[in-house]
C-alpha cells in the first residue's frame, strides 16, 4: 500500500496537483496516472516519494554532514514524457541550518519538472499534541485560489484581510476555524525570483522557531486536514493538525496555465529549487 501522507517524501515528477491528470504541450496531449480523483498528486500513484533512490555519496562526520540522492525517472513514467535525472542533496551546515537541493536534467524530451520537500514539522515535539497553537507567518501577498478538487482556478487573490493572511505573525487556531478542515493552498512568494525569505513558524512552548528561505515561486501550506489515527515515531499516534508542511514548489497545475510561471523544462536545460531551513530558539 502506498503512503498517502507523504511524510518527508520528495515528490515529483510535478508536485502538487495536475487538474484532470492531462496536460498538452507542443501539441501533443499526455494523459497521467490518476491517483486522486481525476486529478495527478504528487507525480501519480507511484511518484518519486514512492521510489527507491539511489544514494550517490555520504559525509557522516565532520564539517557538513550531507547524503547526495540520485534518481533516473524513465519516459512514460506515470504518463509523462522523456528521462529525467534528478540528484537531491540534504546537508547539516553551521548555525543549525538544514539545506536542501534539488537538481533536475531533461534528456531527451521537454517535461513539467516541479520537485518539493514533504516534510511534516511540529517544533514542540511529535508528541505535543497539535500544532494550533503555533505563531506562522508567510511572506505571500496572494494566493492561487482553487475549486472544490483543489485545483487552482488560474486567478490570485490578495489575501489581506482574509483567513489566509499570515503577512503578520499570529497563531494557526485565531483563523483556521474560518475554513472547512484547514489550510492546504499555495502562496505566491514574493519576490520570486530570488532566494527569499518564504515562512516562520514559532512554537511559544518551547521556545523553537523555523525560518524557512527558497528560490521556489511558491508555497503551499498545508495543516496535516488529512492525517488521522497514523500510527507514528515511538507508536504515538497521530491526529488531524498533528504538523504542518511549508512545501515550496512551483505553482499547482501550471502546465495547464499560461499565466502561471512554466515548470516545462527542455532538454539540456537545469532545475535547480533549493531551500534552507533555519531553526534557533527564542
Amino acid at each position: 500500500m502506498l503512503d498517502t501522507t507523504y511524510f518527508g517524501a520528495l515528490v515529483g515528477r510535478v508536485a502538487n496537483r495536475i487538474g484532470g491528470a492531462k496536460f498538452t504541450l507542443n501539441g501533443i496531449h499526455y494523459k497521467l496516472v490518476a491517483n486522486d480523483g481525476n486529478n495527478t498528486l504528487h507525480g501519480g500513484a507511484k511518484g518519486f516519494g514512492d521510489v527507491v533512490w539511489k544514494v550517490k555519496k555520504h559525509k557522516s562526520e565532520g564539517q557538513t554532514p550531507h547524503i547526495v540522492f540520485t534518481y533516473h525517472s524513465f519516459d512514460g513514467e506515470q504518463g509523462f514524457p522523456g528521462d529525467v535525472r534528478v540528484i537531491v542533496t540534504y546537508a547539516l551546515i553551521g548555525n543549525n541550518q538544514l539545506s536542501v537541493k534539488m537538481k533536475a536534467k531533461a534528456l531527451n524530451k521537454p517535461t513539467p519538472v516541479n520537485l518539493a520537500q514533504h516534510a511534516y514539522w511540529n517544533l514542540g515535539g511529535h508528541n505535543s499534541g497539535d500544532i494550533l497553537s503555533n505563531v506562522v507567518q508567510i511572506y505571500g501577498s496572494q494566493i492561487t485560489p482553487v475549486d472544490s478538487h483543489l485545483i487552482p482556478t488560474g486567478k490570485f487573490a490578495a489575501v489581506k484581510g482574509t483567513p489566509y493572511d499570515f503577512l503578520e505573525p499570529h497563531p494557526i487556531k485565531t483563523t483556521i476555524n474560518k475554513l472547512a478542515n484547514g489550510y492546504d493552498i499555495n502562496y505566491v512568494l514574493d519576490g520570486h525570483h530570488k532566494f527569499k525569505p518564504a515562512a516562520m513558524v514559532h512554537d511559544e512552548k518551547s521556545g523553537r522557531v523555523l525560518e524557512l528561505s527558497t528560490n521556489a515561486p511558491g508555497l503551499q501550506f498545508y495543516t496535516g486536514n488529512f492525517v488521522k489515527n497514523l500510527k507514528g515515531k515511538g507508536g504515538f499516534v497521530y491526529q488531524q493538525h498533528a504538523a504542518l508542511c511549508l512545501e515550496t514548489q512551483a505553482f499547482p497545475d501550471s502546465v495547464n496555465h499560461p499565466n502561471f510561471p512554466s515548470t516545462i523544462l527542455n532538454p539540456g536545460k537545469s532545475y535547480k529549487h533549493y531551500m534552507l531551513f533555519k531553526f534557533s530558539i527564542k
